[in-house]
């Protein structure tokens, strides 16, 4: 690990209420962790009876819909943003659902049940295939042990509580 302003390199110290942290010596200051965040969204139809999947191209499993956060956005103007880029479809109301830790890509997962306002997929560069599934048909489709099963799992329960 390496201070990301000045190039040194980090050793452990301790921090009050903290615990171990990353320190750099030449900056004299603790450097905690960066790491990027990402919003992974269940989309659902209006009726919230039918879930989007996805497959990205050259990939297998299916997945959510998901994008980075960018520098100076929030998660809020991500989600339309990154549902556009990768399906075409309008993103009119959404709602937080759960967050969880991606080690694969180091980065933070913030999950979204969102309602898309209409069901007509135009497939962007990034998927190879996009389909509307059952909640029941998503369980088995989704990638199992993977974060996006785990906020599946999460937003099923949460279809149909209009908010």
């Amino acid at each position: 690990m390496y201070c990301r302003d000045c190039g040194e390199k980090l050793s452990l110290r301790f921090l009050e209420n903290e615990g171990l942290v990353p320190y750099c010596t030449k900056c004299d200051k603790f450097k905690f962790p960066f790491f990027p965040v990402a919003v992974a969204m269940t989309v659902v139809n209006r009726d919230e009876n039918k879930i989007l999947l996805a497959r990205h191209v050259g990939e297998t499993d299916y997945k959510l819909c998901a994008g980075y956060v960018k520098k100076g956005e929030n998660a809020e103007k991500t989600i339309p943003r990154e549902l556009k880029e990768e399906t075409n479809l309008t993103a009119v109301k959404w709602r937080y659902v759960a967050s969880r830790y991606h080690d694969e890509r180091n980065v933070l997962m913030l999950n979204f049940l969102v309602t898309a306002n209409e069901t007509e997929i135009a497939l962007g560069e990034e998927l190879e295939e996009a389909r509307w599934c059952t909640p029941e048909e998503a369980k088995t489709l989704i990638r199992k042990n993977s974060t996006a099963e785990y906020f599946l799992n999460c937003a099923i329960p949460e279809l149909g509580k209009k908010r």
